[in-house]
């Protein structure tokens, strides 16, 4: 009896404090094209510079670093995957300029307006072990609270087709999280499952088109998580209350100073 309760009691003790560990929040941003001011050498940015088109100087630039920092620092989440940053200053920048102590992972993906995928995380709850990079794709796989978990940032729906397939091939067994403008892929055909589904369904989307919200940005998650808590992330501030749009930054052409055209999806996830 003592050696089958020498047994169970630790088998239990491990159970319950996986059950009461926090969950890892996750959140996609698109950022709308954070530029730095310096001309590029390998693409044509000549628009965001001092004498471009949209005057992009360094008032302009730090207010939109501020900007998005505040909206990362309001989710408070524990990673946040971004799309639309020029170069690792600018994820630099938005590091330091974050109240969370964000770690971040940058990779240049040579696509021909210069913009990026990044990661900002929080080194205690995920650490990155293998990094792969492709023109409008970046996968990061990592230990995420003790599980090694891959994330998979997609740029349009055809990469991210390809892409889950692929990954599935050649990391058999890896739980994904993918996020990004990924479509209306049938999740449950790769084992995953739409996240943000539920709130499309209630009226809710990243983006405003003609009047109507779409769920242009998604988060797909493997069967194998348990994912709760989706959604979008939206505060008055970030939303004009006349037009009910997200306040961009530029708006035909003209600097609006808004914090973006796009709002953030996020997802709690338990490893």
């Amino acid at each position: 009896m003592m050696r089958l309760l020498s047994i169970l009691v630790p088998l239990m003790l491990a159970g319950l404090a996986a059950f009461g560990r926090r969950p890892v929040g996750v959140a996609f941003y698109d950022v709308d094209r954070i530029y730095d001011t310096l001309p590029a050498l390998f693409y044509n940015d000549e628009e965001h510079t001092p004498q471009g088109r949209y005057r992009w100087n360094t008032e302009r630039y730090q207010r939109k670093i501020r900007n998005t920092a505040a909206v990362i620092d309001t989710m408070a989440l524990d990673i946040v995957a971004l799309w639309g940053v020029e170069n690792e200053q600018v994820v630099r920048d938005l590091a330091t300029a974050c109240r969370g102590e964000y770690s971040y992972l940058h990779r240049t993906l040579n696509t021909l307006d210069g913009m990026d995928f990044a990661l900002l995380y929080y080194g205690d709850r995920f650490y990155p072990l293998d990094v792969e990079v492709g023109r409008r794709y970046l996968y990061v796989e990592g230990e995420l609270e003790g599980r090694i978990v891959g994330l998979a940032l997609c740029g349009d729906e055809s990469t991210a087709r390809w892409l889950i397939g692929d990954l599935r091939d050649e990391h058999p067994g890896i739980p994904l999280v993918v996020l990004g403008r990924i479509g209306k892929l049938p999740a449950a055909t790769f084992g995953l499952v739409d996240a943000t589904a539920r709130a499309e369904k209630a009226g809710r989307g990243t983006i405003r088109r003609a009047g109507r919200w779409e769920m242009r940005d998604r988060i797909l998650v493997d069967t194998t998580l348990h994912a709760f808590g989706a959604d979008v992330f939206v505060r008055r501030y970030l939303v004009d209350q006349k037009s009910g749009n997200p306040r961009p930054t530029f708006s035909r052409g003209r600097y609006q100073g808004g914090f973006g055209y796009s709002l953030p999806v996020f997802v709690y996830i338990r490893p």
